[in-house]
């Protein structure tokens, strides 16, 4: 069950990746790609991430600023010591949507792409959800390590 959800969830994002790269999203679209993304089932069997024949993947130019930005966020929430972890969750959720409106990537590179989103995303939703200080905290540093991932496979 679980495969054919993640199935129907990935081609839902490459037709909504797909669509987007005109560059001239509604509104609508925006929310509801953003929405696909969200809600995506897992299946850990086939996200397991893999290099380019040993080397990081290519990453578009428009899509780069939204994950370095939200990596950024998430820096500086750990360095202030933040402890509002819903502020933080829709401030990384801000920044997916944004990468999710620039997404124009195809093929390989866009696979591998979601691959690392799909998890990052669930990280985010689960944030967002905890009402657990405790809890709360160790989805902040599956965060950190969300992005140190994104940055062993991509470039």
């Amino acid at each position: 069950m679980r495969k054919l959800i993640f199935m129907a969830m990935s081609a839902l994002l490459i037709i909504s990746c797909s669509s987007n790269s005109n560059h001239e999203t509604s509104d609508s679209s925006h929310e509801e790609a953003t929405s696909n993304h969200e809600d995506a089932s897992v299946n850990e069997e086939a996200s397991e991430l893999q290099l380019n024949s040993g080397e990081k993947w290519a990453v578009n130019e428009e899509m780069k600023p939204h994950i370095e930005k939200g990596n950024e966020i998430l820096n500086s929430y750990l360095e202030e010591k933040g402890t509002d972890y819903k502020e933080l969750a829709e401030s990384l959720k801000s920044q997916n949507g944004q990468l999710i409106k620039s997404c124009t990537m195809k093929g390989a590179s866009h696979d591998e792409l979601h691959k690392w989103l799909y998890p990052h995303i669930e990280l985010i939703k689960k944030l967002s959800n905890s009402a657990d200080v405790k809890a709360s905290e160790t989805v902040v540093a599956d965060l950190k390590t969300s992005f140190e991932t994104y940055q062993a496979y991509f470039e």
